[in-house]
C-alpha cells in the first residue's frame, strides 16, 4: 500500500471529526503549537503555523504553510488571520499556542515583566481571536482553541503574572463564546497540568523539580504535547459543535487534589 493510500485511508478513518479540508491557524510553532499542528495535518485538515521563532517554523512538516509573525503586535496578528484567509478563501478553526511564563515572587515581578507577560499570554489571544472572529462569525462557522493553563485556578507561588494572564484569557473566551455561539463560531479551551514542554524544560530540569510535580499529579506522571492533541482535536471538531466557553483540563488529575 502506498503513502498516499495509508494517507487517505487514516483522514477516513477520522473524519467522524469532520476536519478533513478545515482551514487551521495555529498560533505557536514550540511544544504544544507544533504538535498541534501535526495532529490537525494527520486529521486532514489544512494547516498554517505562525510564530515569530523561523527556526520553530523550519522544524515542521514541508506540508505545513507557515507564516513569520510576531503575534505581540496588532499587524502581526492581523497578519496572520488575513494571509490565512487571503491564502485559503476563509478560516475554520483557531488554536492559540503560544505562552511565556518567568517564575518569580510577585515582589521581584518588574513592571516591564508583567507587561510582556500579558502580552504574550493574553494580549496576542484576544487580538488573534478578534482577527479570526470577524471572518468566521460573516461565514457563520468556527472554531477557536486556546491554551490556559491550571495556573488559572491554582496558585502556584512565583506565577503570579502567568497566572493572571491565564485566568484572564478563561474569562475573556467565556464573553468571546456568549457573543458569537448563536453565529456558529466556539470558543474553548484546554488547561494542561504540569507538561513537559520547551516552556517548562528549563524548569523542570532543575534539581528535584520534575520528581516534585510528578508527585502532585494523580496519575503519575507529567503530561506531554500528545496528551494534549486529542482534546484540542475534539473541541475544534463538529462533534463539539454543541460545546463553548469551557475549559477542559488536561492534567493527569492535577486539579483534583
Amino acid at each position: 500500500m502506498t503513502t498516499t493510500q495509508v494517507r487517505a485511508d487514516d483522514v477516513t478513518a477520522q473524519d467522524w471529526l469532520g476536519l478533513a479540508g478545515q482551514r487551521v491557524l495555529v498560533a505557536g510553532a514550540g511544544g504544544i503549537g507544533s504538535a498541534c499542528a501535526r495532529a490537525f495535518e494527520d486529521a486532514g485538515a489544512r494547516v498554517c503555523a505562525v510564530d515569530v521563532a523561523t527556526d520553530a517554523l523550519a522544524r515542521l512538516d514541508g506540508r505545513i504553510e507557515r507564516i513569520t509573525a510576531d503575534l505581540t503586535t496588532p499587524s502581526g496578528c492581523t497578519a496572520a488571520v488575513d494571509g490565512v484567509v487571503e491564502h485559503w478563501g476563509g478560516i475554520d478553526v483557531l488554536v492559540h499556542a503560544i505562552g511565556a511564563n518567568h517564575r518569580v515572587p510577585v515582589l521581584d515581578v518588574a513592571d516591564d515583566e508583567w507587561h510582556r507577560m500579558i502580552e504574550v499570554n493574553l494580549t496576542s489571544a484576544f487580538r488573534l481571536g478578534r482577527a479570526a472572529g470577524r471572518h468566521m462569525v460573516a461565514a457563520g462557522y468556527g472554531r477557536q482553541v486556546y491554551c490556559s493553563s491550571v495556573s488559572s485556578t491554582l496558585a502556584h507561588p512565583d506565577h503570579g503574572p502567568y497566572a493572571a494572564s491565564k485566568g484572564g484569557l478563561d474569562q475573556l473566551l467565556r464573553v468571546m463564546a456568549r457573543e458569537w455561539a448563536a453565529d456558529g463560531v466556539t470558543v474553548n479551551a484546554i488547561a494542561p497540568g504540569y507538561t513537559d514542554t520547551e516552556l517548562t524544560r528549563g524548569h523542570l530540569d532543575r534539581p528535584g523539580v520534575r520528581e516534585h510535580y510528578t508527585s502532585l499529579v494523580p496519575a503519575g506522571r507529567l503530561g506531554t504535547v500528545e496528551d494534549l492533541t486529542g482534546a484540542v482535536l475534539f473541541l475544534a471538531s463538529r462533534q463539539a459543535a454543541f460545546v463553548t466557553g469551557q475549559v477542559l483540563y488536561v492534567d493527569g488529575g492535577r486539579t483534583l487534589v
